[in-house]
């Protein structure tokens, strides 16, 4: 995400995992076909995250098309081969979508989906 309102995303989705116990490993990296918005130790699991910010939730899933889906799956192998050493860790790829309230004062909704892609 480059947009202002994609860091925020990011930024709030960083503090929700840091929040559930998560270790925050890298952001924003480019490679391959896509990027990795987060990627993340939960407990021994690699998490791969997609971040997605829009008004709609339907507008986030609709996001995550096919295309998108093998770009982020090439991303992360990538990753996994600059970074032997979780190479033999268990993968996982979590979409967590950040919808803005209605009212401006009240935080983001924050939904983590666990396992999205099955590979």
């Amino acid at each position: 995400m480059s947009t202002q309102k994609g860091k925020k995303a990011e930024d709030a989705s960083c503090a929700y995992l840091k929040k559930n116990g998560y270790k925050i490993l890298e952001r924003n990296k480019r490679l391959g076909r896509g990027e990795l918005d987060i990627v993340a130790l939960d407990d021994d699991v690699l998490v791969f995250v997609e971040v997605k910010a829009h008004q709609q939730r339907d507008a986030s899933l609709w996001a995550m098309h096919p295309d998108k889906c093998e770009r982020f799956v090439s991303a992360a192998n990538v990753w996994l081969g600059l970074n032997q050493d979780y190479a033999s860790y268990q993968c996982r790829f979590d979409l967590m979508i950040v919808t803005p309230r209605k009212v401006a004062w009240f935080p983001h909704h924050i939904e983590h989906m666990l396992d999205v892609i099955r590979l």
